[in-house]
């Protein structure tokens, strides 16, 4: 069954937030709740929140952040959340939304992405296959912004 990647609208927040479990709660302890977050994140330029979904059920998501970087000469793209119903097809869902993920930085001009390096061996692999290196505590992926050539 074919699946769609797109922006998350607020009313797909509490889908999102319920799927990604307790991966947003530990820096947000004390100040907003995750829920918050995600709406806050949906309505701001330099964050991206994609989501799959098929037939109106939420299948995965990701939030992309843009930061300016000095080291990276220009911007970096942060995907700070990935998540997939583990009853979809994972790989598939979670290589889509890297992609988008990937596009949406190049189109918003940044220099690179990179993501926090996961524990679960299975998990690192998926980002391998999408052409993630090891940059110390991140995995990172060079990329061309859009209309430019690297």
């Amino acid at each position: 069954m074919e699946y769609q990647i797109r922006t998350a609208r607020i009313t797909d927040i509490e889908r999102l937030a319920a799927l990604s479990g307790g991966q947003l709660g530990g820096a947000l302890a004390g100040q907003i709740g995750a829920t918050d977050l995600l709406r806050q994140l949906v309505f701001l330029p330099h964050a991206t929140v994609l989501v799959a979904e098929r037939r109106r059920e939420l299948l995965g998501g990701a939030v992309l952040a843009i930061r300016p970087s000095v080291r990276a000469g220009g911007y970096v793209g942060t995907i700070d959340l990935l998540v997939v119903d583990p009853t979809s097809d994972p790989d598939a869902v979670a290589a889509s939304l890297i992609e988008e993920c990937v596009r949406s930085a190049a189109n918003k001009g940044c220099a690179s992405v990179e993501a926090p390096q996961p524990d679960d061996p299975a998990d690192r692999a998926r980002w391998e296959r999408q052409e993630f290196t090891e940059q110390g505590t991140y995995l990172r992926r060079p990329v061309a912004p859009a209309g430019g050539r690297r």
